[in-house]
């Protein structure tokens, strides 16, 4: 939690900032504050006509009168069901609003965070800020707020009724009060830790859940079954002992405040009936309608503590997806130049960065890349070949030097625009739980079917998704499982084609495809590579022979350069031994 946190059973900035997305349905809060106030003084109006009634009734006996009053109840308890249907309605229709324009906000942010951030960040405690965190929210304002103002005022208004009729009859059913009072605000702070734990707890268990259900096969595979089961099953345990200490707390309290009103009635019926028995003020009627108001005072206060959890959960919840809300985690967005007509002439000046401070994985890196060339970036697992495409789309900030595009820094071009003219294709490939038609058009309206199928055609692989069934339409499911390896890398070239880049960048493209894939790959780069700037990373060295440049990195470095042939002259060079490993040929 946040390290402000005091403690206190409530945290005023929070609510406050919460409240203030009402503002924009100020009439619909209106209405639905108004219903409440209403609706507290039509409850207290029932009592009094009863009372009122008995009393009549009593002395003359008038069925009449009695009758009268029977149809004053009934319009009464008209006007509450009203007032009740409005109050829930729109109490609601805020609610609902709300979280809404907050799940929307929280989402937005999160798409525009930087890579940092999400290296950082559990996918599942995502996923509970921005759906049942926001969901809890919602009851913050339905369950909480309204209801919570809706019982003070019932509250209030019955206890001013009492004093007016017998204020010695009143203080008799007060008598109670201040100690129920007391448990209530115990009961309150003590509650706000035990949600704080279980939403903790949730966070951990959609976390868990959700790793181990992505990566199932990994689980399978290495038989871990049994090892995962027992990892949940602990986790779950601390998220049932979460609940349960919650369950405690209310078993204690709700008892109590039992036990106390049942305590007042029975104060007013021994109080009231000796007033009757010594023919004094108090009647029949006051007795019951007393009794009654008792009733109606002690279970809002009941309520109240109830329906604060809900408000105190809302506060806990809010919290926590404000601190989301909060992170300043974005990209500069500052550039105002458009990309439109980059050429792709690329440049790295003494670039440094890295992920962690004080761990460089570039460590003053300079190179050129001219329009049209292909480069070819080589090196060992975690020499940076990758870090440096996602310091040219603008993922990470550098922490040093220059990267430009076209001779203009990268940071001065507009975020967008810059994107929009570098496409990437990625080793391991996402795909949509969608169409291959809009896992490749990833739903610009821009591009067409036919776009689509003649770029298709060009790098060789329409005839492949043809044989699908229902060809481009064919749904290929979560994370693409329903195709291979070969044909997600094969939709990631496409998808890659049609957006007509400036600049191509393939991160092991063919590092985990069948020899057949890899023909069509081969050639698929081949066709997407002509005459746009073009930056290839590589294991297998026999796909970047082609290559203009060939830059070989080793612990952050640029090591050697050069075309394949000039590197392989090189006695003793590091390419040339990569070569000779990977061959098992000795170069002469």
């Amino acid at each position: 939690m946040s390290k402000n946190n005091t403690g206190n059973a409530f945290d005023m900035k929070i609510f406050v900032r919460l409240m203030s997305f009402a503002k924009r349905y100020r009439f619909q809060f209106w209405v639905a504050t108004i219903s409440t106030i209403t609706l507290a003084l039509f409850s207290a109006a029932s009592p009094v006509v009863l009372m009122q009634a008995i009393n009549d009734f009593t002395e003359t006996k008038d069925l009449t009168r009695l009758l009268y009053f029977t149809i004053v109840m009934i319009v009464i308890l008209l006007l509450k069901v009203l007032l009740q249907f409005t109050f829930i309605y729109y109490a609601n229709w805020v609610g609902q609003h709300i979280i809404r324009d907050m799940r929307a906000k929280i989402f937005r942010n999160i798409m525009q965070f930087r890579m940092t951030y999400f290296d950082n960040t559990s996918v599942g405690r995502l996923v509970t800020r921005v759906v049942s965190d926001i969901e809890t929210i919602a009851n913050f304002f339905t369950q909480g707020v309204f209801t919570i103002v809706s019982d003070i005022l019932q509250m209030l208004v019955i206890v001013v009724v009492m004093l007016v009729i017998n204020w010695k009859l009143a203080l008799i059913a007060f008598a109670v009060m201040p100690i129920l009072i007391y448990a209530t605000k115990l009961f309150q702070i003590a509650i706000k830790a035990t949600f704080q734990e279980v939403r903790n707890q949730v966070a951990n268990l959609n976390g868990f859940v959700q790793e181990r259900v992505t990566g199932m096969k990994i689980v399978q595979l290495f038989n871990r079954e049994k090892i995962e089961y027992q990892k949940f099953v602990e986790i779950n345990d601390k998220h049932k002992k979460a609940h349960i200490k919650t369950v405690w707390y209310y078993s204690i309290f709700f008892p109590i405040a039992e036990i106390l009103s049942s305590i007042a009635i029975g104060l007013i019926v021994w109080y009231g009936g000796l007033q009757v028995i010594s023919d004094k003020v108090v009647t029949v009627g006051a007795i019951i309608g007393f009794i009654q108001m008792a009733q109606m005072l002690f279970r809002p206060l009941r309520q109240i503590a109830d329906k604060f959890n809900q408000l105190q959960m809302g506060i806990v919840a809010g919290e926590r997806v404000f601190k989301v809300m909060d992170t300043e985690s974005f990209i500069d967005k500052s550039g105002t130049i458009l990309a439109d007509n980059l050429q792709g002439d690329i440049s790295f000046k003494d670039v440094r960065f890295s992920y962690v401070k004080g761990e460089e994985v570039l460590r003053g890196i300079s190179f050129d890349v001219k329009k049209g060339e292909t480069v070819a970036i080589v090196g060992a697992t975690g020499a940076g070949k990758s870090t440096i495409i996602n310091l040219i789309s603008r993922f990470y900030e550098i922490d040093s030097g220059l990267i430009s595009v076209d001779k203009i820094p990268v940071q001065d071009y507009d975020l967008t625009s810059l994107r929009e003219k570098v496409a990437v294709v990625l080793q391991d490939v996402f795909l949509f739980s969608d169409s291959i038609l809009n896992n490749i058009t990833l739903k610009n309206e821009n591009i067409t079917l036919e776009e689509v199928r003649n770029a298709a055609k060009q790098i060789g692989i329409h005839e492949f998704i043809m044989t699908l069934p229902n060809g481009y339409n064919y749904n290929v499911k979560e994370r693409g499982i329903m195709l291979s390896s070969g044909q997600r890398q094969l939709i990631a070239f496409l998808r890659a084609y049609v957006s007509k880049p400036s600049i191509l960048i393939l991160d092991e493209a063919t590092s985990s495809v069948d020899s057949y894939s890899e023909q069509m790959i081969q050639y698929a780069t081949d066709e997407i590579t002509k005459g746009r700037t073009s930056i290839v990373i590589a294991h297998r060295l026999d796909t970047i022979k082609k290559a203009d440049t060939i830059i070989v990195m080793d612990k952050g470095q640029i090591v050697e350069k050069g075309n394949h042939q000039e590197l392989l002259k090189k006695e003793d060079g590091y390419y040339r031994n990569l070569y000779e490993k990977q061959f098992n040929v000795e170069v002469v």
